[in-house]
């Protein structure tokens, strides 16, 4: 019998850098990760766009903004200490048109109440010094942003969550907790382990307790303990374009739009890689599956669960043109690259490839309201009280993870009495 204190469900980055730091906390007790894939970081983190966020879109006092922003710190200290490359390569956030000064303006100021470190708003000829290929009215300058392969991260946390002493258990999909009857017949120590965690083929592991980082799956699993199907987990896919190797001349650093506080989404920006190439995109549409990264993915019951759920139809309505244009740039490279034209005018559909694609796990309300922050619960009854839910960690989930991980920690120590 496998037995451990905590297990922890989910090898993305956030789940990885919570055992990380529960183990180098409690270092007496047992620790395991469980992994439905084959292999660490295989959905969210191995297919974002690898940016080191600073911090600065997040409201105020909020969770995102007070975790992205000593999150991006210790990335950078993590990644220093470990050998692991990133590139400061900085972030320009472009103001085209005249009516996006003001929000360009309204963004500085947020930027400097989360305590961005070296923000500052440029003009146009400035523009064009830091990226000769880009028009603007207004930028803002934030340096302190970069790029960094989370997957690499996230394989580090892995290695020193076992040379801790932690347990990483792959190919073991999470399929039922239950609260065991009685204590083993060979078991001294009565019911020291109450929770058994079943896969998929029915092996079984017993744990004291249970955190759970399931990124898509983060309501499922939260349904299967018993605990809140809310916040509902609706997946949008992110379609990205690549630009030629011989045209990623034109882009030096990240270039965003200013954002709009009409639409749910950011919009399509410039994101360059650590191998050299440079992502275009993404844009946003329904998936038909929870990790259905092509187009023609589809899993009946997965797309019923979606389109059936009252929160994404009050989305949908609420944000009509703007998701058939979504829709309708999907189908069509030509319109994608119009969008990308308003930034850097010399970039043709024939600079441009069909890239890769991610799917977001985005928390709904019944409201159709986007949850934007981290949302930790757990339930009631002989499990709920034993379990942890991370239910919602949205970008700039990866930049934060090693401050989400010190939350996670506080948060578990405070409930389970470790």
């Amino acid at each position: 019998r496998s037995t451990f204190d905590v297990a922890l469900v989910g090898a993305g980055i956030v789940g990885l850098a919570a055992a990380r730091e529960l183990v180098r906390r409690h270092p007496g007790l047992a620790f395991a990760v469980l992994e439905k894939e084959r292999e660490l970081a295989h959905h969210q983190t191995g297919h974002n766009s690898g940016v080191i966020h600073s911090g600065i879109y997040y409201t105020p006092g909020s969770l995102k903004a007070k975790l992205c922003v000593q999150g991006a710190a210790l990335c950078y200290e993590y990644c220093d200490k470990k050998g692991i490359p990133y590139k400061q390569c900085g972030k320009l956030i472009v103001a085209v048109e005249q009516d996006e000064i003001p929000r360009l303006k309204a963004l500085y100021e947020r930027g400097l109440q989360n305590n961005v470190p070296g923000l500052k708003l440029i003009g146009a000829k400035e523009i064009q010094a830091k990226e000769p290929f880009c028009r603007g009215l207004m930028a803002l300058d934030s340096p302190y942003t970069g790029i960094v392969n989370y997957k690499q991260v996230a394989q580090s946390y892995a290695e020193d969550f076992q040379e801790a002493g932690g347990t990483i258990l792959t190919d073991f999909e999470v399929t039922d907790m239950e609260m065991a009857k009685e204590s083993p017949s060979e078991s001294d120590d009565g019911l020291k382990y109450p929770v058994i965690v079943r896969n998929s083929k029915g092996e079984e592991i017993y744990c004291r307790h249970i955190v759970t980082c399931a990124g898509l799956y983060s309501d499922r699993l939260s349904e299967i303990s018993g605990c809140s199907p809310e916040p509902r987990i609706v997946p949008f896919r992110g379609d990205y374009l690549v630009l030629k190797p011989e045209k990623s001349y034109m882009v030096k650093g990240n270039i965003y739009p200013v954002p709009n506080p009409r639409f749910p989404f950011l919009g399509f920006h410039f994101t360059p890689r650590m191998d050299g190439s440079v992502w275009l995109g993404p844009n946003a549409v329904l998936a038909f599956k929870r990790e259905g990264y092509k187009w023609f993915d589809f899993s009946a019951g997965e797309f019923l669960d979606a389109v059936t759920y009252s929160g994404l139809w009050r989305l949908v309505l609420r944000n009509l043109s703007y998701g058939l244009s979504e829709v309708y740039r999907a189908c069509f490279l030509s319109a994608q690259v119009k969008e990308l034209q308003k930034f850097i005018p010399e970039v043709t559909v024939n600079d441009v490839l069909r890239g890769p694609s991610g799917v977001r796990a985005q928390a709904l309300d019944s409201d159709g309201n986007l949850v934007d922050d981290f949302v930790f619960d757990g339930g009631s009854g002989d499990i709920g009280s034993r379990i942890l839910h991370v239910r919602n960690a949205p970008s700039p989930a990866a930049t934060s993870s090693l401050a989400i991980a010190k939350m996670i920690a506080d948060e578990v120590k405070q409930r389970f009495e470790l």
